[in-house]
Parts: C-alpha cells; structure tokens; sequence
C-alpha cells in the first residue's frame, strides 16, 4: 500500500470526510510528508472506491459547488489496520537493534 493510499484511509478512520478536509487530515497526520495534490486525490478516491475499500457517505452543495464526503468501509478499515501491523513488524526488526542510533 503506498503511503498516499495509507494516510488517505487513515483519514477516514474517524468519520466521512470531503476531499479537502481528506488532503488537510493526512497531512497532518503524515507530519507534512503527505501533501496530495487535488487530481491525485480524487484518482486514488476513484481507485479506492472502486476496490471497495471506501465508499460515497452524501453529497451536499456548499457555495454553488458540489461537495462528496467519503467515508471507510469495513474492508477499508481492515486493510489500512493490516497495513499498520505490517509497517509495525517491519519497524520491529531495526528499532531496538543493538547498536542501532533507534535503540
């Protein structure tokens, strides 16, 4: 899972969110690492959604202009946790090595 992908549905952990306040959420989240540009954001919403790991919450119209807030599905909340847990054991194997500047 790339890391993009990661923090897109960690966003979405917590309740359905608009694309904007996905791109702010994973952000911070990332410490700034992740800054999604807005046609790579809606092209991994469309992949996500498509792989049905999320799905459209509601649609509302805010200022004239079309507003869709995702949300995460089980499967979706299920593969980011998988996700984490590998990343975990994966740390697990240089963190805490003797004579590693992590120890």
């Amino acid at each position: 899972m790339s890391e993009p992908t990661y923090f897109i549905l960690a966003a979405l952990l917590d309740g359905p969110l608009h694309g904007y306040a996905i791109i702010k959420r994973a952000e911070e989240q990332s410490g700034g690492r992740v800054r999604l540009a807005v046609g790579t954001l809606y092209g991994a919403l469309d992949r996500l959604a498509g792989s049905g790991l999320i799905t459209v919450d509601r649609e509302e119209t805010v200022g004239g202009r079309p507003r869709r807030y995702f949300r995460i599905t089980e499967d979706g909340a299920e593969a980011v946790t998988e996700e984490a847990r590998r990343m975990a054991r994966a740390a697990r194997i240089v963190v805490g090595r003797p004579g590693t500047a992590l120890s």
